[in-house]
């Protein structure tokens, strides 16, 4: 379907906010044929000096916490302030299909439906970090459509969920109040690269254990190593379900934006942006152009069988293929 429409023309559809075009852009550069490769770079080129005008939001926290209901309470109120939202939602990736597994769209079914509102569920496709190796460039295609608000709600299944902090302005991470450390083994790996913890569920019985666990988390952020950016993480209570305590997050993610803006480490921040995405990229295109060397898949099914057989080691083995 890509091939039928030019550069330009998702350029001006997307400068015009098309959101059918959108989803076709991120088709495009999500795709691995060569052909589409080579246009994905050149709309990402014509598309750049449009893109930036956003604030970029990563979501993090365990299975269960609450992730996909918060961000829809949570989206739905910065739409009624004239915000517009896109979602981007990294599923895990069927080992089988490779394609993703969860369907957020089909968990977001109030904001999936809002004129100003975007969901994109992506595969993960094995990337590890709870990010998708494009996300970065369909933030920019986002950005380039018209959304100011970005949302990436991260995959959530273990400690490498700290890469989605390099792609995103504000880290928020989602926790339960009353959970065991063994449920929230995350915390230990995340919780100190977090700009924001909110603790979800706050509602009914649950509501005093989570304030509660409210002022346990403030007080352990003391003891963690002071932010480079001169911020100091905060510490939320909220109810998804009933909309209380929302409009207090956006507004501690107003605060530190207007902070990190003024300091100069917004700014910043985006750089290291731009150069993680380009490191990361970098690091998967080596790996496709070793992998499509002549001969290696059968150099390495060798090399896998004797590793297995103990007749070479793993570091001696990764030796003869860099020397290749």
């Amino acid at each position: 379907m890509s091939a039928h429409y030019s550069v330009s023309d998702y350029r001006t559809a997307l400068l015009q906010g098309s959101i059918p075009m959108l989803g076709r852009a991120i088709t495009l550069i999500e795709s691995t044929r060569l052909e589409d490769q080579q246009k994905a770079r050149e709309l990402i080129d014509a598309i750049l000096p449009f893109a930036g005008k956003s604030i970029r939001i990563g979501i993090t926290g365990v299975p269960g916490v609450g992730k996909s209901t918060f961000i829809e309470s949570f989206g739905m109120a910065l739409l009624a302030q004239g915000r517009k939202v896109a979602v981007l939602a990294i599923d895990p990736s069927s080992s089988i299909s490779k394609g993703s597994i969860l369907g957020d769209k089909t968990r977001m079914e109030q904001l999936s439906v809002q004129h100003n509102a975007f969901i994109r569920p992506s595969a993960s496709s094995g990337s590890l970090g709870g990010v998708s190796y494009k996300t970065h460039e369909s933030i920019l295609l986002c950005e380039a459509a018209g959304f100011c608000t970005i949302i990436i709600e991260t995959v959530g299944v273990g400690q490498s969920e700290t890469e989605v902090s390099h792609i995103c302005d504000f880290f928020l991470l989602l926790m339960l109040a009353g959970a065991g450390d063994e449920l929230q083994g995350i915390k230990r790996g995340i919780m100190e690269l977090a700009d924001g913890l909110v603790i979800t569920k706050a509602d009914g019985s649950n509501t005093e254990k989570a304030k509660a666990t409210r002022s346990e988390y403030a007080r352990a952020l003391h003891y963690l190593p002071p932010s480079t950016s001169g911020w100091i993480p905060q510490v939320k209570v909220c109810s998804a379900y009933e909309n209380q305590g929302i409009q207090e997050v956006w507004d501690m993610i107003q605060q530190y934006e207007q902070q990190q803006t003024a300091n100069g480490f917004f700014a910043q921040n985006r750089k290291n942006q731009n150069i993680f995405a380009f490191q990361r990229l970098l690091q998967e295109q080596l790996r496709h152009l070793l992998h499509r060397k002549s001969g290696l898949k059968e150099q390495i099914a060798n090399l896998e069988q004797q590793i297995a057989d103990g007749k070479i080691s793993p570091y001696s083995a990764v030796e003869r293929l860099v020397g290749i």
